[in-house]
């Protein structure tokens, strides 16, 4: 079974010859390779381009190493990367014709001095270079810096709803229940039982993730390591800081785990995409707080794996995927802190921080979002909309709720979206 992934396509499309080198970046199995060497492939031969002008190579398969006079089992052995003079003799070899060639190169990482190939691709007229590449170190948030600026990136993440519903069997009810579970990893979405995505998700964390993080950044003690990411997948969505977490290690674990290590440890984590940070934002004083952030993992399924599937919140869940949806369509993302001044029961006026989910911003566009599990009654939604109502701008305000509500807006100009609403159809947020 074939899951489309027009979104990322289109990108791909929009990006042909722009004179800059396309980067897929994303966590690993997200779908990066199979988005280039079937999807656009294809895409290539249906508008035109004959196949002798489109060169794949994956860097990773022994058949492709073979073109080249290399062998796959050689270079495991000796731990070296795949000798750049050969492959670029084999490239020319294939581009002494007229017409502009198309290079899709998977898994390039394993190519030694990569970046130096790519920048001496740039200057050829001839040739429209992408790639992928699937481990830490080409993982990198600042990979794109390697091509001197003229690095394109798209970056991907693993299925969103609405491509997990193109494939599922069932209603959107028992799908969002499936999708918050095991989440959006293509591999996973296709196994047929629970037993078999569950199995699936943490060997995937175990041979692959933890793997790459610890042979990139040479972890020393890998203990910690995955303790700290135990006690992430424990609080998504809450506010922390290294400082906080190295007093849950002195509390819990009897660890003298020091900041500057933890913080270095969520570092790894971040570059190799398995989490992102939402740092706060002061709305009325437009400045932002450095620390506590937020951490969201890029898919749900990987978090639920490493904690077992034993702790599962829907409320943390739902403000995850929410958080996920948003990213993949292009916001940036901020946690928001409104200061008050409010009166209590007795009176007396007290200085409060009310918090606003998301702040998200694209270009001149800006939303202001709450994350409601269940909106049961009045006093709820008032709690929900009370940061809103300090808030004097005239951006749109938004509460995304797992409640079946008909969207609309209340006297305060505020809109109710279901969260069915918001995650199948890409332009809700106008509504």
């Amino acid at each position: 079974m074939e899951i489309r992934r027009d979104f990322y396509l289109e990108k791909l499309i929009k990006r042909k010859n722009n004179g800059l080198i396309k980067v897929i970046t994303g966590i690993r199995r997200c779908g990066k390779s199979y988005l280039l060497n079937n999807l656009f492939y294809r895409h290539l031969l249906e508008s035109g381009v004959d196949a002798d002008h489109i060169i794949r190579f994956a860097f990773d398969s022994a058949d492709n190493l073979s073109l080249i006079g290399e062998s796959l089992i050689q270079i495991e052995k000796k731990k070296r990367g795949v000798d750049p003079e050969k492959f670029m003799a084999y490239i020319r070899s294939k581009t002494s014709g007229e017409g502009m060639y198309y290079l899709l190169l998977d898994e390039i990482q394993m190519l030694d001095c990569f970046e130096a190939v790519l920048n001496g691709y740039l200057r050829k007229d001839n040739m429209d270079v992408f790639v992928t590449g699937s481990n830490a170190k080409f993982l990198s948030k600042d990979i794109i810096t390697e091509f001197a600026g003229r690095g394109d990136e798209v970056h991907m993440y693993p299925l969103s709803f609405a491509e997990f519903m193109s494939v599922y069997q069932g209603d959107k009810y028992t799908g969002l229940s499936e999708y918050m579970l095991y989440g959006g990893i293509p591999m996973v979405v296709l196994r047929e039982s629970a037993e078999e995505k569950s199995a699936t998700l943490q060997n995937l964390f175990r041979e692959i993730y933890i793997r790459d993080i610890f042979k990139r950044n040479r972890v020393k003690n890998m203990g910690e390591l995955e303790d700290l990411l135990n006690i992430l997948s424990s609080a998504i969505g809450s506010l922390t800081n290294p400082e906080k977490l190295k007093n849950t290690f002195k509390t819990v674990k009897k660890s003298r785990i020091t900041s500057t290590t933890i913080k270095k440890y969520l570092d790894y984590f971040e570059d190799s995409f398995l989490i992102e940070a939402a740092q706060r934002y002061n709305i009325k004083g437009k400045a932002y707080i450095e620390t506590p952030k937020k951490y969201y993992f890029s898919d749900l399924g990987l978090r639920n794996a490493r904690i077992n599937f034993r702790q599962f919140e829907q409320t943390h869940s739902i403000e995850n995927i929410i958080y996920n949806e948003l990213r993949m369509r292009g916001y940036r993302i901020d946690v928001g802190v409104v200061p008050a001044l409010e009166k209590n029961q007795d009176g007396k006026t007290s200085r409060k921080q009310l918090e606003v989910d998301f702040v998200c911003n694209l270009g001149s566009s800006r939303y202001y979002i709450q994350s409601a599990y269940s909106l049961p009654d009045e006093e709820k939604r008032a709690q929900e909309i009370r940061p809103f109502r300090k808030i004097d701008d005239s951006f749109r305000k938004i509460i995304i709720t797992k409640d079946i509500v008909p969207t609309g807006y209340d006297e305060y100009g505020i809109l109710t979206l279901n969260i069915y609403d918001f995650l199948l159809h890409s332009e809700s947020l106008e509504k």
